[in-house]
């Protein structure tokens, strides 16, 4: 992609105004980016705090170090604020409002005050989340199923909807943002097949956010409703149907997977073309699978259910539909190798995390498959399987993309380089940190063991003990970042505007950048991704 840019002279946006005052009244997209990173980095580790109690806890069968109802706690604290708090929140939020409207030419979002509006919603729904988390916990799990919310929990269930219902709202906001930004605010000559697959991939999760998210609103608000009124809704005590809150929960959070997953795919799909020096294979079928996985996601909610008691046939349709929703995500794997097929390829840390998440995301989808079989999912419906199935996806895929985008960009971001060769150890100890880790759980679900239990019989401890040394390692590789990264930050060496001779429309200003990005719109005259073959650099005009 080239573009006529002047770099302007300007102070740039981390200079402008450094008071706390300055940053927290700011309507400058960059800022904003950086306020949610430091907030889901906070949420991130109090997160992995609890995983790590529920690690040390399987390391031995006997469940010896907290009780039973302590260990409940543990679990629905660690996939509450994982998955409501990080996961969802992580990459749109951060990469994508620092990335989008520089990649399309914009000065800002369309929006800028209701960007910071949803900054402070996203503080407020997690500190109530927290708080409810802290002061007794919530004993539930992460989906607060019915009736365990309603009829046997006496734990703070209220509050922990309460925040979840509100961090909603800052989702709503940011996908109406960005698909108004995309809509509007394109540069001269940036067409829909020339935009970044990154702003294709956050345009299809802006979708999701915004049609999706109210139904999960609205449950939350009738489960809420049920408690405080005693109304009879998913409560079979008071004649309601618990089945409904399953369907009403997962036609919003099968969806949301896609959400946590289609901008890490954005991520690998900026990085791999960058640092195999070639254009990325098949940009037209990339940029319509990104909108088939987002449409046929609000199509297979139900094969969360195969052992609910819903229709037999209604499960053969779901997991049909489950088969079909991988055709687009196995195109995008495909075209990642193709991209990589005879290409320049550099292993910096950046590219070891995307390839990283190839690797992990391609395992977590075969194996969604296998829980897509009626008869297979019978067996291994409630067990570590799934766990194992569920942080490939999750954890291993759109970690990986975050931490390679962060890295990616951090020259972009900050104005420093940071230190290579430990962000290669980094990514390197990641990825066999989480293979340990859960490669482990995917042999304990198909052996049989419960996920959910504190306690378990003898023979799963070897696997176990595996699979909580692999955790350590993980620990340790997600701290690493964190302690290189702040050290970058100040004594980096300074970055070049376009250090990674990258071809994406950022790389065309200052580094980092100034407060509206471009001093003029930029005339956007060729597509996404342009590398001579040849030479790896960019194709002359």
């Amino acid at each position: 992609m080239h573009a006529r840019v002047n770099e302007p002279a300007a102070a740039n946006y981390l200079e402008e105004g450094f008071s706390l005052r300055s940053w927290l009244t700011t309507h400058d997209h960059k800022r904003i980016a950086w306020l949610y990173l430091l907030s889901i980095t906070a949420f991130f580790f109090v997160g992995g705090a609890a995983a790590t109690m529920i690690r040390l806890e399987l390391a031995t069968p006997q469940g010896n170090l907290v009780t039973a109802d302590t260990y409940n706690r543990l679990f629905t604290a660690h996939g509450v604020i994982m998955v409501w708090l990080f996961l969802i929140p992580s990459i749109p939020s951060t990469l994508g409002n620092f990335l989008m409207p520089m990649m399309i030419g914009a000065r800002d979002l369309a929006f800028p005050r209701l960007n910071l509006a949803s900054w402070y919603i996203y503080l407020l729904g997690g500190i109530v989340t927290l708080g409810a988390l802290i002061l007794g916990g919530v004993d539930t799990g992460w989906t607060f199923y019915t009736p365990f919310s309603t009829m046997f929990s006496n734990s703070n269930v209220m509050l922990a909807i309460t925040g979840v219902f509100i961090t909603g709202f800052s989702s709503i906001l940011t996908g109406l943002n960005f698909i108004v930004t995309v809509h509007t605010l394109r540069a001269p000559g940036m067409t829909w097949f020339r935009l970044p697959l990154f702003v294709w991939a956050n345009y299809a999760t802006s979708i999701i956010l915004v049609l999706a998210t109210p139904v999960l609103a609205m449950t939350l608000a009738l489960l809420a409703a049920e408690r405080l009124l005693h109304v009879g809704i998913f409560d079979p005590a008071l004649g309601g149907d618990p089945l409904l809150f399953q369907h009403l929960f997962w036609f919003y959070s099968h969806p949301a997977v896609y959400i946590m997953v289609l901008p890490a795919m954005g991520v690998a799909s900026e990085i791999i073309p960058c640092f195999a020096r070639k254009r990325v294979f098949g940009y037209r079928f990339m940029a319509y699978a990104i909108l088939g996985i987002a449409s046929i996601g609000f199509l297979v909610w139900g094969h969360h259910m195969f052992v609910s008691g819903q229709s037999v046939y209604g499960s053969m349709v779901f997991s049909l539909l489950s088969f079909l929703v991988a055709i687009p995500s196995a195109i995008k794997v495909f075209n990642w190798t193709a991209t990589l097929y005879k290409g320049r390829i550099s292993f910096t840390a950046p590219m070891l995390y995307a390839l990283g998440f190839v690797g992990l995301f391609t395992i977590g989808g075969l194996t969604g498959l296998v829980l897509a079989a009626l008869a297979l999912d019978v067996h291994l419906t409630d067990t570590y399987f799934v766990i194992a199935h569920f942080h490939y996806i999750m954890v291993g895929g759109s970690v990986m993309a975050y931490l390679g985008g962060i890295h990616f960009w951090w020259p972009k971001m900050t104005g420093r380089m940071y230190p290579e060769m430990w962000g290669r150890i980094a990514a390197l100890m990641i990825f066999f940190g989480f293979n340990l880790t859960f490669f482990p759980q995917y042999l304990l679900g198909y052996e049989g063991m419960p996920r959910r239990y504190h306690a378990y019989p003898p023979e799963f401890q070897v696997l176990n003990i595996l699979s909580s040394a692999g955790a350590s390692i993980l620990a340790v590789g997600y701290l690493l970042p964190l302690g290189y990264l702040l050290w970058a930050m100040r004594y980096g060496p300074r970055a070049q505007a376009n250090p990674w001779h990258a071809t994406g429309l950022e790389w065309r200003t200052a580094s980092p950048p100034p407060k509206h990005n471009f001093e003029r719109a930029p005339t956007v005259e060729r597509d996404a991704y342009m590398y001579d073959p040849q030479t790896g650099t960019e194709t002359p005009q």
